[in-house]
């Protein structure tokens, strides 16, 4: 009795699956940038970090004519320069994760090591500003 009518309303199932496949490749691709962006964010906050240790190092070196002698990474709570925990303990990063080591006061190296979460995420900076990875 009733015959099928091509005014019906809706999408079909090749329709829908198709709709899918596309909303999945778009986010198989979305998903990796957003984690980099999100990585390299974080990695901002010990950038900052990075240049309030170098900004106290420079007063330190205004003052002795030398940095301070480390042979090894040392953390930068334990060097003699005025900088406060608060400054340092952020988001991701907190005070133990930077260290520091100069063997000669003429040139340096501070270090922000990611642990935890933040895993992979390790920056640092020399004497003259330069910022990279390691």
């Amino acid at each position: 009795m009733s015959k099928f009518t091509r005014d019906q309303k809706g999408f079909t199932l090749v329709e829908l699956m198709i709709t899918v496949v596309i909303v999945g490749v778009l986010a198989a691709v979305a998903v990796p940038i957003y984690q980099a962006n999100v990585k390299r964010a974080k990695g901002s906050e010990a950038d900052a970090a990075l240049g309030t240790v170098r900004t106290a190092l420079r007063v330190y070196y205004a003052e002795n004519s030398a940095y301070p002698t480390k042979a090894s990474y040392t953390r930068v709570d334990s060097i003699s320069v005025d900088i406060a925990s608060s400054d340092l303990n952020g988001t991701y990063f907190n005070i133990g994760d930077y260290k520091y080591i100069s063997a000669d006061g003429v040139s340096y190296t501070i270090r922000a090591t990611g642990s935890g979460s933040q895993a992979g995420i390790n920056r640092q900076m020399t004497q003259a500003g330069a910022l990279s990875n390691f």
